[in-house]
């Protein structure tokens, strides 16, 4: 076995604890305490900021355009901003039902569109006009928190993987964080997509 010096065995403990740290599970948890602690002030001021920050991206070309409707009790992003520049741009807005075999259905947001809370406290269309994940244009995707190299952790049931690899490859994929990005998640694998693009409050990230 090869001698290693104190400051040998310092730097790989500080290093083995690090990846666990940046663990899928390790950070879901971790940023998901951060997220609670957040003020009804914060929540709606950031997601002002995050909003706006978005319209200074080259993606506003399209048509389709998905968005996640917001958990209020998960003090998640509130993506009611990003709804009225859509809107107010002609665009085409594409909501989501949560299925039984945790897959999700896709639908085109009307007036006329009925919203139900789901199990998750989540806004739900219960019906409406079908739309096939290769016709999105944008996506964009909730998180709780991201990596340098454009890897997200999600709320760890696959929902937004499976679509993912459902669009085409040409989806922009736009991630919405409250929070900065860690160096790296550690425990990466080929189901996971990652992100074209993501945005803090404060900046700006493509990957």
């Amino acid at each position: 076995m090869p001698f290693r010096n104190r400051e040998g065995q310092i730097c790989l403990i500080l290093t083995q604890n690090l990846k666990y740290l940046n663990t899928k599970a390790a950070l879901r948890k971790e940023y998901r305490k951060r997220r609670d602690l957040l003020t009804e002030e914060q929540i709606a001021d950031w997601s002002i900021d995050i909003s706006n920050r978005c319209l200074k991206i080259d993606l506003w070309e399209y048509s389709f355009y998905h968005l996640f409707m917001t958990s209020a009790k998960n003090n998640e992003v509130d993506t009611s901003y990003l709804l009225s520049i859509i809107q107010g741009k002609d665009k085409q807005p594409i909501v989501s039902k949560m299925l039984d075999d945790q897959s999700l259905e896709h639908f085109l947001l009307t007036d006329q569109i009925i919203l139900k809370l789901n199990r998750f406290g989540v806004p739900e269309p219960l019906s409406g006009i079908v739309i096939n994940p290769q016709q999105i244009d944008v996506v964009f995707v909730p998180l709780l928190i991201f990596d340098h190299q454009g890897h997200r952790v999600g709320y760890g049931k696959g929902y937004y993987d499976r679509f993912l690899g459902e669009c085409n490859r040409d989806t922009l994929k736009v991630g919405l964080s409250f929070f900065d990005p860690v160096s790296k998640i550690e425990d990466i694998d080929t189901n996971d997509v990652p992100l074209d693009y993501a945005v803090t409050p404060r900046e700006t990230y493509a990957f």
